[in-house]
């Protein structure tokens, strides 16, 4: 029983945690953030990549200090199966032309019952199939950018094929590293609690996942313990504190890590090829930290010049 409890209590506190929740259609993501926030007791909960009311599918939510990571992950690519009802008939041959071209760059701006502001954008369709048809019903996956709007995408397409369109039904099915069989109900998350909170933590350890998780396909860096606090601190990470690392390009968004430890994540100052581990250069500058300050030895400040007493 105390472990259960214990294990409950601890789901926020340190780096956070991340529980992927199957929205149902009806409420906004905002909602199941804040009924997350009442099942668990958790104060600091947040989500990523905003769902309509009438879309489902994978909402990542965040708890405790895994909300910092939400700028971030916002930016993760996102995968939908859509419904569209095309307005008049439109052969298969026609269809195909017409989606083959909807692939790559695309400028959207959002429909009018969108919870964001309706300001033109560039999105990358990276994927777009016809998973099957029935008459003028048409179901679609579609691979995109964050901020894809799926709506205007079944409208412009419709209109590509001379008879209009519009999406009936929406559902997102990947997050990032994230699938829609990695998700849990709501009811099954308050389940899941329940059993802690009476002994038997089992399910809630299974749904329960790392910040990490969510930072799979991000290049790692690892660095000394030694260099871990001037980070913390808001320190960029030298050349001498690293000890090896992924290939990644000048800019990108790298994991800064101890051996054992996840420290935070930083924009890369040069590319993984210009690092000599050991030689002078700043490689990383921290864009968040998730460590606490003081849990690593403040060795750089035994490294700074004394001042002299006038």
């Amino acid at each position: 029983m105390e472990r259960s409890s214990s294990f409950l209590a601890d789901i926020a506190a340190h780096q956070g945690s991340i529980i992927l929740i199957d929205k149902p259609r009806g409420p906004s993501s905002h909602q199941v953030a804040a009924w997350v926030r009442e099942i668990t007791g958790v104060s600091s909960v947040g989500h990523t990549g905003t769902l309509d009311p009438p879309v489902s599918g994978v909402l990542v939510i965040l708890l405790g200090r895994a909300v910092r990571l939400t700028t971030i992950l916002h930016q993760d690519d996102k995968e939908y199966v859509a419904l569209l009802r095309l307005q008049g008939d439109v052969s298969d041959v026609e269809l195909a032309e017409v989606i083959q071209h909807f692939t790559g760059r695309i400028y959207q701006r959002p429909p009018k019952r969108s919870a964001v502001k309706r300001a033109l954008r560039i999105r990358e369709i990276h994927e777009l199939e016809m998973l099957g048809r029935d008459g003028r019903l048409v179901l679609l996956r579609v691979k995109c950018d964050s901020g894809t709007y799926i709506r205007s995408l079944c409208h412009h397409i419709g209109m590509a094929c001379g008879v209009g369109g519009a999406m009936v039904e929406l559902r997102r099915t990947r997050s990032g590293p994230f699938s829609e069989k990695d998700c849990v109900t709501l009811h099954a998350l308050r389940d899941a609690v329940e059993r802690a909170r009476a002994g038997d933590d089992s399910f809630l350890r299974k749904i329960v996942r790392s910040p990490l998780e969510a930072l799979d396909g991000f290049p790692r860096i690892y660095m000394k313990e030694s260099a871990a606090d001037a980070i913390c601190h808001g320190a960029r990470l030298s050349s001498r504190g690293v000890l090896s690392h992924d290939k990644f390009q000048m800019e990108d968004l790298v994991v800064m890590m101890t051996e054992d430890d996840f420290i935070g994540v930083g924009e890369a100052l040069v590319s993984s090829s210009r690092i000599v581990p050991g030689e002078k250069g700043l490689v990383v500058a921290p864009r968040l930290i998730m460590q606490d300050i003081g849990v690593y030895p403040a060795v750089w400040k035994s490294h700074q010049p004394k001042r002299e007493k006038s």
